[in-house]
């Protein structure tokens, strides 16, 4: 009997032991789920990156212009289209709907946070002027016209990402709860998915190499002193 109680004792033993190292289903899929969430400002800073490259796509694309290379027109169509329709119409807009109210509401960086949506209204106007101009970037006056909007665009997308980067993102997560913080990195993903699909990032991000590959700059080592 004694034997057999032994015995019986071991196997709840081990069962018990089993059942702390493996947790349930659903504890493996909420822990799964929360490996693999990005947080707010990860997302929109990474989209952040996406127009920076764009940016560089550009500045690339005017010096070689105005050095007298023929520079396929192509290139500033496909950039100027990419900032239209994944800058302006899809991370400008969660900007706007999503994580500036939080602020105005919370009564933080009310005038940062002005100057930063009629900073969106000039960016887009810039882009259509852009996106109308690209396509006869080989004419002088289209060109030297889309010059001067793609400096101008340059010159205040580079302060206003920087900005929102280091001042509004980290802010963020002060002004909502834990359970609304959770809602906007929710809400993000859902947008980005029915804007451009699964993996929109990730295609949006090709898209982009593919331009940088056109224009010469697809190697990082080309930003690289040389002396």
């Amino acid at each position: 009997m004694d034997r057999i109680s032994g015995r019986r004792r071991l196997l709840q033993l081990s069962t018990v032991g089993g059942l702390v190292l493996a947790a349930p289903a659903f504890a493996r899929d909420a822990k799964k789920k929360t490996d693999e969430t990005i947080s707010p400002p990860e997302d929109l800073m990474r989209e952040h990156a996406v127009l920076d490259r764009i940016m560089l796509v550009y500045e690339s694309g005017m010096r070689r212009l105005g050095q007298g290379e023929d520079i396929d027109p192509a290139v500033f169509v496909q950039s100027a289209t990419i900032v239209r329709d994944f800058i302006h119409d899809y991370h400008e807009k969660s900007e706007e709907e999503l994580v500036f109210p939080r602020f105005k509401n919370g009564g933080r960086m009310v005038e940062l946070v002005n100057v930063l949506v009629t900073q969106h209204g000039a960016g887009r106007k810039l882009t259509e002027r852009i996106v109308a101009a690209a396509p006869q970037a080989r004419t002088r006056e289209p060109r030297e016209a889309m010059g001067k909007d793609v400096q101008a665009f340059i010159a205040m997308y580079r302060p206003h990402t920087a900005r929102e980067d280091t001042d509004i993102f980290p802010t963020l997560r002060q002004l909502v709860t834990g359970e609304e913080y959770d809602g906007i990195s929710e809400e993000l993903e859902k947008r980005e998915r029915q804007a451009f699909g699964a993996d929109g990032f990730e295609k949006i991000a090709k898209k982009v190499a593919e331009v940088e590959k056109v224009i010469g700059i697809a190697d990082l080592d080309v930003f690289t002193p040389k002396s």
